[in-house]
This record gives C-alpha cells, sequence and structure tokens, in this order.
C-alpha cells in the first residue's frame, strides 16, 4: 500500500484592530486540511472579527471543500454586516474561482496590502 505524504498546511492568525484579523494559510487547503482553516475562521468570528483577511499569497491549491469553508464563513460575515478580502495571486487558485464563477462572490485582489486597505474601507 502506497502512503501519501502528510500534506502542508498552515495558518497564522494576526489581529489587527478590535475589528480586523488577518489569517495566513500556506500549502493545500483540501477535505483534509478545511477542518483546520475553519476552525481559525471560527475562531475570528467568536472573538468578533467583522473584517477579516485571507492572505492566500501561499495556498498552492483549493478544492471544493475548502471553498465551502470560504463560502460558509463569508455567509455569516455578511449576515452581521462584515466584509472578507482575498489575496491571492496564484494563477492555479484564481482560476478556481474563476471556472466555479466565486471570483464575482469573494473579493480577490493580488496583495496582503490590497486586501488590508479593501476590507478597511468597507
Amino acid at each position: 500500500m502506497t502512503e501519501f505524504p502528510k500534506p502542508t498546511f498552515s495558518v497564522k492568525d494576526e489581529d489587527l484592530d478590535d475589528e480586523t484579523r488577518i489569517l495566513t494559510a500556506s500549502g493545500e487547503i483540501h477535505v483534509s486540511t478545511a477542518p483546520e482553516l475553519a476552525a481559525h475562521l471560527n475562531a475570528a468570528l467568536a472573538a468578533g472579527r467583522t473584517r477579516l483577511v485571507l492572505d492566500f499569497g501561499d495556498v498552492a491549491f483549493i478544492d471544493s471543500t475548502g471553498l465551502s469553508v470560504l463560502l460558509n464563513a463569508l455567509r455569516r460575515l455578511t449576515r452581521t454586516g462584515g466584509s472578507m478580502v482575498l489575496a491571492c495571486s496564484n494563477p492555479t487558485v484564481l482560476r478556481l474561482f474563476e471556472i466555479t464563477r466565486l471570483d464575482a462572490t469573494f473579493d480577490i485582489v493580488p496583495t496582503r496590502e490590497q486586501a488590508v486597505g479593501h476590507v478597511a474601507a468597507r
């Protein structure tokens, strides 16, 4: 039986202020790692953060489970008047958002700095 390597994935949290949290993710977001991302998003929402920046600069892949986690968090945020911005420039990841037409649902900008400015302006 072939053993597959454990997926590489990590998330770091950083609060900019009482409303804004940056989640910096790296690696692959899929069925086995999405629960960890969901836990960080849920913790941010439970802490009252209404502006989230997701820095996906080092994310190499997202599957449908990862997209579902993002959609659920966005739905919860928008119900409370909050906002979420994704910072991503990886063509592979961006293509997934285009194919699923979720590029119209999520605010996606190329850099973390742009995302912080975008979420602060909302």
